[in-house]
């Protein structure tokens, strides 16, 4: 009981620290303490070992994702300062009208992830051209991250079938189906996220203007002098370039392998190897490819010719928090992970009367949130609990797009290691930006999960 009480006292503390503003690092080595002293594990153990270098511990993430953040950061900072981002944003604008600025947030972001792009690029890449929409529209920053939440962290990260996302490839090897599994399901809650996403944020902006609840910029935020019509931004076409090749250079080895399918042979023609290699490296290849978008900018845009260097060090300096704040996070997840608690929460949720389908549910909810990950929460869910589920009778390709759907609901609590990098990046607090995040990547995805759980209970096959 003990053990129970600590793990969510610990959770507790941490997001009641990070609402109060408390810095992150502080914050989650206090949860931290909090759930060894309640459990199995000595102090020492957890802040010396799970937290920093078991397999969710902090530098384990870092070290795992440095060189994505990096490569995000420069960039996202290229397409800031060469004025290539307001730019494209500038001609949406003209286009569709800046009034539909968090639609074309939401859909660039969607198109992104769905194409295989990783979340934390997307939060990089869009960013400086949502900064610029946003301006134009004078909507609030705070609207800003839960369009990008909505596009890149709910129904193209866990509900579409056929997405090459984390959370999907996860539950796709563990279950030994496919990535389209329980395509009717996903659908389905796909749309009641979209719809519902949707309605919240541009009920929000009718709100906030009505309000007088503006823009404001962040302190790092480049903003044009002269706004969406500044003349020294590149033409959009030449703007577009750099995120061309971003997302050519990503896509493209994807398309390939789907083509030659069996074909495929890593002793055969170059190409054959650099497509394998390109779908082996879900980290190393986006990053490169980001890299070869930075370097693009800074042959095609002026403004970037005199101090390229200065450029790209300014850069890296603004990959240093979000991932540092991310990882400190992700280490909690990784304590917890390691403790008795943990374990009994396990066996609870099997031996529970709840009908096997919502049991799983519940379980990966739950894992998820305490370890403040997606991802994370299913993978643990897959190693420890999933087999079970499917000996009672659960179908694996149900039960695959359910817990998908399920691990991306109360993941994102305020602990989240992506809400936190994603409030980092656009220079936002919980205070400002949490509610509205929560709406969107927390209530939403639960309504979707628990109506396509319902309909599966109600209407078997």
């Amino acid at each position: 009981m003990i053990a129970n009480i600590g793990l969510l006292l610990g959770l507790a503390v941490l997001i009641a620290l990070a609402l109060r503003g408390t810095n992150i690092l502080l914050a989650a080595l206090a949860g931290s303490v909090i759930v060894a002293l309640t459990n199995d594990i000595t102090v020492p153990q957890a802040l010396t070992e799970h937290w920093p270098f078991g397999p969710l511990g902090a530098f384990t993430f870092a070290g795992n994702f440095f060189i994505l953040f990096l490569a995000g950061a420069v960039f996202g900072k290229t397409m800031a300062e060469s004025k290539a981002a307001p730019s494209i944003a500038a001609a949406m604008a003209r286009k569709l009208g800046a009034v539909r600025a968090l639609w074309i947030i939401v859909i660039s972001t969607a198109v992104l992830t769905y194409g295989g792009v990783v979340v934390f690029v997307v939060i990089f890449t869009v960013y400086p051209l949502g900064l610029a929409l946003i301006q134009a529209a004078d909507i609030p920053k705070r609207l800003l991250a839960g369009a990008a939440a909505l596009g890149a962290g709910t129904f193209t990260m866990s509900a579409l079938p056929g997405a090459p996302s984390v959370q999907n490839v996860i539950s796709a090897t563990a279950l030994d189906t496919s990535l389209f599994a329980g395509a009717g399901i996903g659908i389905i809650g796909g749309a009641i996220m979209f719809a519902l996403g949707i309605w919240y944020l541009e009920r929000e902006r009718v709100r906030a203007a009505a309000s007088g609840d503006g823009f404001v910029a962040g302190p790092r935020d480049i903003i044009p002098e002269g706004g969406l019509e500044d003349p020294e931004m590149p033409s959009w076409k030449l703007a577009i370039v750099p995120l061309v090749v971003v997302l050519a250079t990503i896509i493209l080895p994807r398309l390939v392998l789907l083509m030659l399918g069996d074909n495929a042979d890593p002793a055969g023609p170059w190409w054959h190897r650099m497509v394998l290699f390109a779908n082996s490296q879900p980290v190393l290849w986006p990053s490169l490819a980001l890299l070869l978008g930075s370097l693009t900018a800074l042959i095609l845009f002026p403004l970037l010719w005199e101090r390229p260097m200065a450029t790209l060090g300014r850069g890296a300096d603004d990959a240093v928090m979000p991932l540092l704040n991310t990882a400190v996070v992700i280490g909690f997840g990784g304590v917890v992970s390691q403790t008795e608690g943990f374990t009994n929460f396990s066996e609870l949720m099997l031996g529970s009367n709840l009908p096997p389908l919502l049991s799983a549910v519940v379980s990966v909810s739950i894992v998820a949130a305490i370890v403040g990950s997606a991802s994370g929460g299913l993978q643990i869910f897959m190693q420890t609990l999933a087999e079970r589920y499917v000996e009672m009778g659960v179908e694996p390709e149900v039960l695959h797009r359910v817990v998908t759907m399920a691990s991306g609901g109360i993941d994102s609590l305020p602990h989240c290691g992506a809400v936190i990098a994603m409030l980092t990046i656009m220079q936002l607090t919980h205070r400002q930006a949490y509610k509205d995040i929560g709406v969107i990547t927390v209530v939403i995805p639960v309504i979707a999960t628990l109506v396509v759980t319902a309909l599966v209970l109600l209407m078997p096959g």
